[in-house]
């Protein structure tokens, strides 16, 4: 488990309500997922959740970008400021443009793309990720995509993602390396993910 002055600790700007469920929900969650069985496993998966959410200060995808730093985040999809500009500082638009037609989700106009939009500690994204993270955390997430960042799912919902990228037997390899790309797709933040690290076992020795 993690205990609730521990996090406190590590996430000094976490809301109250969300590090105290967290703490209570921890041993139970962590025995069930097989993440407490070796403590690196705990020291990987609160790392990355550190990272995903800013220090369990954020749950949810900031999709709200101007037209200018969408041409650097997706230089293929708005090659041009003027390309851009009709989804700047529009998240749901967005979400339905650059989400639409992978990961499960519809065609733009059916609104997936915003609907299973970035959520919950580990930022599940599309359809199918809600669907498969839902199959393992016993919570229709396709039904009820709001219940990822819902303060009793929260943990859940990431150990059950957690476990569906079969993440486990990475931390025993000491790869935090590939946990990241199963979590992002990449190493985005990567040199942050380890910063937290360092932070979260020093937090955990006390």
């Amino acid at each position: 488990m993690v205990t609730e002055g521990q996090l406190r600790k590590l996430f000094p700007y976490a809301k109250a309500a969300t590090v105290k469920t967290f703490a209570a929900k921890s041993k139970a969650l962590f025995k069930e997922f097989g993440i407490s069985d070796k403590a690196i496993r705990k020291e990987y998966f609160l790392a990355q959740i550190a990272h995903e959410t800013g220090g369990l200060t954020r749950s949810v995808e900031n999709l709200n970008y101007s037209a200018e730093r969408l041409t650097k985040i997706w230089p293929t999809r708005f090659p041009t400021i003027e390309s851009a500009l009709p989804f700047a500082n529009n998240p749901e638009k967005l979400a339905n443009k650059v989400y639409a037609n992978r990961m499960g989700n519809g065609p733009p106009e059916s609104g997936d793309g915003y609907r299973y939009r970035g959520r919950g500690y580990i930022q599940i994204t599309g359809k199918d990720g809600y669907r498969q993270t839902g199959l393992r955390a016993g919570i229709d997430l396709v039904t009820n995509p709001e219940r990822a960042i819902a303060t009793e799912d929260a943990l859940r919902v990431a150990c059950a993602f957690w476990k569906w990228k079969e993440l486990n037997p990475l931390c025993d390899a000491r790869n935090f390396e590939e946990v990241t790309r199963r979590i992002n797709g990449g190493l985005t933040g990567y040199d942050d993910r380890l910063e937290w690290l360092d932070k979260v076992r020093k937090a955990l020795r006390n």
